[in-house]
Order: C-alpha cells, then structure tokens, then sequence
C-alpha cells in the first residue's frame, strides 16, 4: 500500500432509484464507486469512498461492504449516522488496529500502512458500528436494500441487492483484469469461488462494482465477465502447475509470484503472495494434481 494524490468529488449516475456515486480515476483505488440508495421514508449511503469525505449527501444509514481503507474513507462525513457492516468485519470496522492487522504486514510496513489509513483514508474506526448477516434487509420505503454475504475478499464481504429496481451491488467482486484478490489473514480462495458462483446465480438489471468496471447491464454479460474474471484464478492454478514441473521450494514459489507481475514493489508484495500460494498448493494438492516432496518441495504429479 503506497500513498496517491487524492482528490475530493464524484459525480452521480442514476439506475432506477440506485445513485451511483462514482469516484475519481473512474472509481480506480485508491477511490471506489459508493451507492447512493433513496427511499420515500429514509437514504442509505453504501461504501463512502475518498471522493465523499467533502460535500457528501446527506443520508440516514451507512453501510459498509467491507473494511477496507478505500470503502470507509469518507465515514467521516457521517460521524452522527448509524453504521453498519457484516459481523465478519466488525471488529475490522470498529477499530483501525484490527483492520491494519488483518493485512498481515512486517511490523515496519504495519506501522506505515497506519500511518496512511489515518491521514490519507482518515481512517478512525467506528466502536460504535453494529453488524448484520446475510439476509437482513433495510426497508427505505418502497425500496428494501438486502445482505448478499459475499466472502473471500475478506471474512464479511458483501453485496447488496436494491429492489424493486433489480439492482446487485457486488463491491470487490470488481471484474477487473488483476483478478479475485484472496491475499489477506482472512481470505479466502474457496470462500471467493463460492461467492462469484453465488453472484453469479442472482438475476439483476444492473450490477454495480467497487471500481473501474462501474456498472454492468443485464445478467448475461455480468455472467460472461464474471466467467473471465473467474478465469484469472484458473490461469494462476495453470502457472503454479508449470511452474512445478520441476520441485520447488515454497520460497521459490513466492519468489516467482501468482499475483503480482515483477516490476511491482512494496511490502506487502511477500506475504500476499505467499498466503496466495499456499491456498493454490492447498487445493493442488487436495485436487491431487500437486505432491507435496522431501523437504519442503512442492512438484507437478
């Protein structure tokens, strides 16, 4: 995690009673595309992002998709307004702390990556945040917003399903072309895979994602983007497996990188990937495609 140049304002794209709040660079980190949800009795905001910590709208409740710097950058704008994030990530929410732990840094990185949540995501934590499960539905009014538990990303990941308008907001499933990212202490790659294969099954009008992608119309092009969103996860199987053809050592592994391509610096570049390689040799292995050898050595079977 490394600082950008950051800029205040958004402008609003409207899907049926659904405001699309989106962010600068298009929604590209370290912005994010936030939800704007009216009702004929109350609004919820989804997600404020850095484009929200000026000029925010007003609303009634906030909810969070999940606790990430980016998706809780502008909750300072809504100090004296409800808060609400899945129990997977409460704690994350609640206390800066316990969401910079839940990236698995060096202690040094750890204590930088603090520094920047507190004075370029203005992050704070929220003690006062209450949670929610998959199912809990918020009636606006005429309008319901509903918990899609989406894990993977992290422990509480989740979508929101806005009708009557038929609109699914799926966050950090983001389709883009870097792939499912599954490399913090509480992600998970077979929780992922469940949830892009859940998203995947619900029909919508239009589904909304955190970042570049924006809004896709129609259930059978999500599906198709979401198949090659999907497939970055295969690739990364197919290159851990050419990779093994010969017996390597985890810190090979690691050294070689799934994610990351080789120009890319920082100090979370290690124990991403090596969280990222041990759940791929974990299902290889299960899968008996991988033989876990003498010392420490991993090869293609």
């Amino acid at each position: 995690m490394t600082a950008h140049p950051t800029t205040t304002g958004y402008s609003e794209a409207t899907y049926g009673g659904v405001g699309v709040l989106v962010g600068g660079a298009n929604g590209a980190y370290p912005y994010g595309n936030s939800l704007l949800v009216r009702g004929s009795t109350s609004t919820l905001v989804v997600d404020p992002s850095l484009s929200l910590v000026q000029n925010a709208p007003p609303a009634d409740l906030v909810l969070i998709s999940h606790a990430h710097e980016d998706h809780v950058a502008g909750l300072g704008s809504y100090d004296d307004v409800p808060v609400h994030v899945h129990d997977g990530d409460l704690d994350a929410l609640r206390s800066r702390a316990t969401m910079v732990a839940g990236y698995g840094l060096p202690p040094e990185a750890a204590e930088a990556t603090d520094a920047l949540m507190r004075e370029q995501f203005h992050v704070h934590g929220r003690p006062d945040a209450g949670g929610f499960k998959d199912g809990t539905v918020y009636d606006l009014g005429g309008r319901t917003v509903t918990v899609v538990h989406l894990p993977g990303h992290t422990e509480g990941h989740s979508g929101f399903l806005v009708e009557p308008d038929g609109f699914l907001f799926v966050a950090d499933i983001d389709l883009t072309s870097f792939g499912p990212y599954y490399g913090d202490v509480g992600s998970s790659l077979a929780d992922f895979e469940a949830s892009m294969r859940r998203c995947g099954e619900i029909d919508a009008r239009w589904y909304g994602t955190s970042h570049q992608k924006g809004v896709i119309e129609g259930a059978a092009e999500f599906r198709s983007q979401l198949d090659t969103y999907r497939g970055v996860v295969e690739r990364r199987d197919a290159a851990l497996l050419g990779f093994l053809s010969e017996p390597r050592t985890l810190e090979q592994i690691v050294e070689h990188r799934l994610v990351y391509r080789a120009h890319v610096e920082g100090p979370h570049i290690e124990p991403v990937e090596r969280r990222t390689a041990l759940q791929h040799l974990e299902r290889l292995v299960g899968r008996g495609v991988v033989a876990a050898e003498e010392q420490g050595r991993f090869r293609a079977a």
